[in-house]
């Protein structure tokens, strides 16, 4: 497969749902959301950076008596990655560390859900801060990562 082709499958593997909020990227996943998150926590960890928590709405749901599909969130990154982007505009650390929400909606289909540095870049004024475009590119292969069979 050439990198074109290959550039082809990523992208058309990105898929963002109809009402999906400014500057978040959604990928459909094979998988049940639990094996997803525990794919995702994996990669992330196999790629450096630290996970600082893993949160489970459902269960937090199911604490207080309500219900709730599954949906749970991986809080992740590094100082090396996270620093530049916050040199450009300190602000951006509102948005940092990098999250990512896995969630199985009404149709049961999973999703991975983040969002895009870039859209992040902008928000915070500093769309030309370079970080943005390399922490676009690692989200996304973390993401297509964590989907592959």
């Amino acid at each position: 497969m050439t990198m074109r082709q290959l550039a082809l499958v990523v992208l058309s593997s990105f898929v963002l749902q109809a009402g999906a909020a400014d500057g978040l990227v959604t990928v459909k996943s094979p998988r049940s959301a639990k094996d997803t998150m525990n794919r995702l926590e994996e990669v992330v960890k196999q790629r450096g950076l630290n996970v600082f928590a893993r949160i489970d709405h459902a269960t937090g749901a199911a604490k207080v008596g309500m219900v709730l599909r599954p949906t749970e969130v991986l809080i992740f990154g590094n100082p090396q990655g996270g620093t530049p982007f916050m040199e450009c505009a300190q602000t951006v650390g509102i948005d940092l560390p990098l999250k990512a929400l896995v969630w199985e909606d009404a149709l049961s289909q999973v999703w991975i859900g983040y969002n895009d540095p870039v859209y992040l870049a902008e928000r915070h004024g500093v769309a030309k801060c370079p970080v943005a475009e390399n922490l676009r590119k690692a989200m996304a292969g973390i993401a297509e990562a964590a989907i592959a069979p």
